[in-house]
């Protein structure tokens, strides 16, 4: 009797609720890995509209592609992609201030203390340079330079066109055995008697049973939260933005190999150029201004013509109080959501696929892994939620939001981390973080957040041995960046996206 309650529990059919890039990259990573094991459905409707303004990555999505054996430059052209070495912060500190966040290594330290209380240490000894100096993707943005191959070893990530994005994921779905279904759901059964969700019933009366469903129906959380009723913690308290205006505009130039995130007096704007448009976006706060006034502002600063009419997104910022719940698995924007300022959308639904995969629950739904996903999920969450934070509380611009985002109480882990750097000069990343020491630097010295003395072993150097140092680092980069080509001549010699995708110039939200 045992043996047959084991076997009546276990997940053989899973269905996904949802397209989108979401619901598609879990397509794809499931197919890809359990194409023998499991039957795998996934339903959405072609009148429901996604967000897709998802298009600014971070590197870890490479390893993700490695795993899916896609190939680099066959993705590239498909998707109309480009490179992203960084992100270009301007007027955060106050107008007219800018900074790069890059995406590589910058210097190079000790195990005991990391480059930056160097760096800071010859600063003190009047040593004149910037920290971006010795990081090899901050001199290739200045220079919009880009290539692969260089040494040291150059650290990117992608710009790309979502739509076409989850149209690419879905050929190799496909490919992988998986159904697709066009329809509309009318109604998300639970049976009688465990409360679990047992099918999909669509508006056509068509009845998509499964072992184990996942929710990727974007913001209105169809199953994880109309039908579950899970809970949302919300983040609006230390996230004021809370709405995005987005447009596609014919290409302003050759593509930079950075995303801008430009700050203005209620939110920012970002910046994400393509091989055949850019991509634009103004998030912004209701409380500070109104959709026809960030309407007007968005077609005012981007400078090009629009491709299409400019559309609204609105959001709230946090997350479901458990990302599974039952039988349900929500990912992307069904599980919550912070906002696009360091282009983790994407980056999050990846790791959760990924913790999917490795938790995956052949033999029943074990309560000790569903709390385990919870668990990592959230501190993921929080951990990239207190770096977005960081970048709205420490400002000097004076207009009403930003004051009040300056004087507003944050996150106890997040004034952790700021005491250590004000005392200490000290940044860390723990073992399942996104946003590693260099980041953390980059932003909390751009942002104007002095910090404390530096480690007493960069103070015991000599000056020469500083310089020497210093120098050491400084010119293999400088001289790596300067056999660079462009990006844009780049992308012509290796991933030039053909005709096809031209005529996508302006993809569907």
């Amino acid at each position: 009797m045992e043996h047959a309650d084991q076997a009546a529990g276990r997940i053989r059919k899973v269905v996904i609720a949802g397209g989108g890039t979401a619901g598609w990259l879990a397509a794809c990573a499931l197919a890809h890995q359990f194409r023998e094991r499991l039957d795998i459905t996934l339903v959405e409707s072609e009148q429901i509209g996604t967000v897709g303004v998802g298009e600014s990555t971070v590197p870890p999505i490479r390893t993700f592609h490695r795993f899916l054996q896609i190939d680099e430059q066959e993705f590239l052209r498909a998707v109309a992609g480009t490179f992203k070495l960084s992100i270009s912060f301007e007027n955060w500190l106050r107008p007219g201030d800018r900074y790069i966040h890059p995406f590589g290594i910058t210097g190079q330290g000790t195990w005991a203390a990391a480059f930056h209380h160097f760096w800071l240490d010859s600063q003190r000894r009047g040593m004149t340079s910037a920290l971006g100096d010795f990081c090899l993707e901050t001199l290739a943005s200045r220079e919009d330079r880009f290539a692969l191959g260089t040494d040291p070893q150059v650290n990117y990530a992608y710009h790309l066109d979502a739509g076409l994005y989850a149209k690419f994921l879905r050929r190799i779905a496909e490919r992988h055995g998986l159904k697709r279904v066009e329809g509309k759901i009318r109604e998300v059964s639970r049976h009688a008697h465990s409360g679990d969700v047992d099918a999909l019933v669509l508006e056509d009366g068509q009845r998509l049973e499964g072992d184990l469903f996942i929710d990727c129906t974007g913001f209105r959380g169809l199953l994880i939260e109309q039908t579950l009723q899970t809970g949302y913690e919300d983040w609006s308290d230390w996230l004021p933005s809370d709405r995005a205006v987005a447009v596609q505009t014919e290409s302003d130039g050759a593509p930079v190999p950075y995303t801008r995130a430009i700050a203005h007096e209620a939110g920012w704007r970002w910046h994400i150029p393509l091989q055949h448009r850019v991509g634009n976006g103004l998030v912004f706060s209701s409380r500070y201004m109104s959709d026809d006034e960030a309407h007007a502002k968005l077609l005012r600063d981007v400078g090009a013509r629009p491709l299409k009419d400019p559309w609204l997104v609105p959001f709230r910022t946090g997350r479901r109080r458990k990302a599974w719940n039952r039988n349900v698995v929500s990912l992307g924007l069904a599980s919550g959501f912070i906002e696009p300022l360091e282009s983790t959308s994407l980056h999050l639904t990846i790791s959760a696929v990924v913790r999917l995969i490795q938790l995956f629950p052949f033999d029943g739904i074990s309560p000790a892994l569903v709390d385990r996903f919870n668990d990592v999920s959230r501190e993921e969450m929080e951990h990239v939620r207190d770096f977005i934070v960081l970048h709205y509380h420490a400002t000097r611009r004076d207009e009403p939001m930003w004051v009040a985002c300056r004087e507003m109480a944050l996150p106890p882990s997040l004034q952790i981390r700021l005491r250590a750097w004000r005392e200490r000069a000290h940044a860390w990343q723990n073992a399942d973080e996104l946003f590693r020491v260099d980041s953390w630097t980059h932003v909390l010295l751009g942002q104007g957040i002095a910090p404390g003395p530096p480690h007493p072993l960069a103070q015991a150097l000599a000056d020469e041995d500083l310089r020497r140092l210093l120098y050491g680092i400084r010119e293999p980069i400088g001289r790596a960046v300067a056999q660079m080509p462009s990006q844009q001549a780049f992308i012509a010699r290796y991933c030039q996206a053909g005709p096809e995708v031209w005529g996508a110039r302006a993809s569907t939200p």
